[in-house]
């Protein structure tokens, strides 16, 4: 009878071993399911707006911590006197560096509704804001466990050890009854057994000792699951959010078109050589990239070369002016004798002087073509935008040598695709951002590339700007079209591609809204589809929200 009730106990744990392996897996310890996101567990605080305020009232220890704001702009306001009636009487709010106000609230920790009112005084208004502030009970303590359910190589584990407890009551049962030698390990191996079933079946916190705390969430700022985003006052501060409310109006229609920066050929000049000349440094070197020239100042010096040739025929032609500049000489010798005689008459004595006179003017002349270098000057006053000299360089012909450019005066070159009837006004945005006001010059009749050139003259020009820089103009058109007009960075993309603003929906809430735009200016766009009047669109910082997960 002993061996039967072994081999019944032996199979018995087996079947609990194989047991405890299934059930080690629930509660979603091994499952492929994740659990479910927490949400916001952010402090008892209370919010109220009027149509001057928007305050937020954040519970720290035994005090409110209050954040006071312009309701549309949503700017910090840190000079206002607050004054509280709580609970405890009239109280008033002190201010912190950090622009909150602090206001002594022990009576928050006590849970309940408390009916405040805030007297809200500044230089410009004042206003009265009420709000009920609710302090909720003390959650309850929760826990999980330290070590729920097993892994993976304990199920084999247990599984291993069920299948010995099935082979040792099979043994048992065989009739091994007659080797007392085997009941010993058999019954050690099935205290093993039920042990490791016990140690199994203690699971999910129920014999557990030690208990590990659920995670906290603080006020911090994240999406919440209806994909708003919760933002708490303190870290508004310090993303400097703004906002705007929505005005729709009808304004002019712009149109983008690609431009670059060019000189005004008024006020721009280049020095060039007429020939192939070897160029030589003026007294005082070159002038530098970015140096300011007057009109006549001398740049550089260009001496032409001779070559064999040509010095061949100088000599030829200096030879035959010597020789009839002798000629010339010893006639006029005759004739002022004869003169004096009489024999000729005094405007024939005049003419051979006045022959003899070109005749030594070209001799001087071709010398000193020889000798002496052709002074390159500025045409205009300006700076120097380029320079290609170098001392002992052979300058070809019509090479540029200098350019000069006012840089106060420059004109902005674009190109127009189907050339829309402009009003005369228009704005470029250049890379760094910079907004340029340009007033309309003329509209060139000659396509260029399929495109119409529109030139445009800065008003105004910083003298930082480089010629031959792309910038984008928005040019006026006659047309008009209704919308809401913004700042161009309140304006993000999301990763769909979706071009969507923050609207600021309450205190702490913000929430994306799709939107179609069109260009308004170098500063703001004009939203024409998304965003109801009256609307509080974030205007800075909007690409930080976007950021927010």
């Amino acid at each position: 009878m002993f061996h039967r009730f072994l081999a019944l106990a032996a199979l018995f744990a087996a079947a609990l071993t194989f047991d405890a392996a299934t059930l080690s897996a629930h509660d979603g310890h091994d499952h492929a399911a994740s659990p479910p996101p927490v949400s916001v567990a952010a402090a008892p605080r209370l919010e109220v707006a009027s149509s001057n305020f928007e305050l937020v009232a954040i519970r720290e220890g035994d005090a409110l911590r209050i954040w006071l704001d312009r309701f549309e702009t949503n700017e910090a306001v840190r000079n206002a006197v607050i004054e509280v009636e709580t609970p405890d009487g009239a109280r008033k709010a002190t201010p912190e560096p950090d622009g909150a106000y602090r206001l002594p609230a022990k009576w928050a920790a006590t849970p309940g509704s408390y009916d405040l009112i805030f007297t809200v005084e500044t230089k410009e208004v004042s206003d009265i804001l009420s709000a009920t502030f609710v302090a909720p009970k003390p959650a309850p303590a929760l826990s999980v466990p330290a070590a729920a359910g097993v892994s993976p190589v304990n199920e084999v584990t247990l599984a291993g050890v069920g299948l010995g407890g099935l082979v040792i009551g099979a043994l048992v049962s065989l009739g091994l009854r007659r080797r007392p030698m085997v009941w010993a390990p058999a019954l050690a191996l099935l205290g093993l057994v039920a042990f490791g079933a016990a140690r199994l079946f203690a699971h999910e916190g129920h014999d557990h000792a030690a208990a590990a705390p659920l995670p906290a969430f603080g006020d911090h700022a994240q999406t919440l699951a209806d994909g708003a985003i919760f933002v708490p006052k303190p870290t508004q501060r310090i993303l400097a959010v703004l906002t705007r409310g929505a005005r729709s109006a009808d304004h002019i229609r712009r149109v983008d078109l690609p431009g670059r920066i060019i000189p005004d050929p008024n006020a721009s000049g280049l020095v060039q050589a007429a020939a192939a000349a070897r160029l030589s440094p003026p007294p005082g070197g070159f002038p530098r990239l970015g140096q300011r020239v007057q009109a006549g100042d001398i740049l550089a010096y260009a001496m032409t070369p001779f070559l064999a040739i040509d010095q061949s025929t100088m000599l030829q032609q200096r030879g035959d002016l010597d020789q009839q500049i002798s000629i010339v000489e010893r006639r006029l010798a005759r004739s002022e004798t004869l003169a004096k005689s009489g024999a000729i008459a005094l405007a024939t004595l005049e003419d051979t002087r006045a022959e003899l006179r070109g005749l030594r003017e070209r001799r001087v002349s071709l010398d000193k073509a020889k000798r002496d270098a052709e002074p390159l000057r500025a045409p205009v006053a300006g700076v120097i935008a380029s320079t290609n000299a170098i001392a002992g360089k052979i300058a070809d012909p019509n090479a540029t040598i200098f350019q000069i450019v006012d840089p106060k005066r420059l004109w902005v070159e674009a190109l127009a695709f189907g050339a829309p009837p402009f009003s005369g006004a228009a704005t470029a945005r250049a890379a760094d951002g910079r907004t340029l006001s340009l007033s309309l010059i003329g509209v060139g009749l000659a396509d260029r590339n399929q495109a119409a050139p529109v030139d445009y003259a800065i008003e105004g020009a910083p003298e930082d700007l480089r010629l031959g820089q792309f910038v984008t103009v928005l040019a006026d058109t006659a047309d008009k079209v209704a919308g809401v007009a913004a700042p161009r960075e309140s304006v993000v993309r999301r990763q769909n591609g979706e071009n969507v603003v923050y609207e600021h929906s309450s205190a702490e809430r913000f929430e994306a809204r799709v939107v179609r735009t069109q260009p308004l200016d170098a500063e703001r766009v004009l939203i024409v589809d998304g965003v109801k009047p009256g609307a509080r669109v974030v205007t800075q910082a909007s690409e930080l929200l976007n950021q927010i997960r």
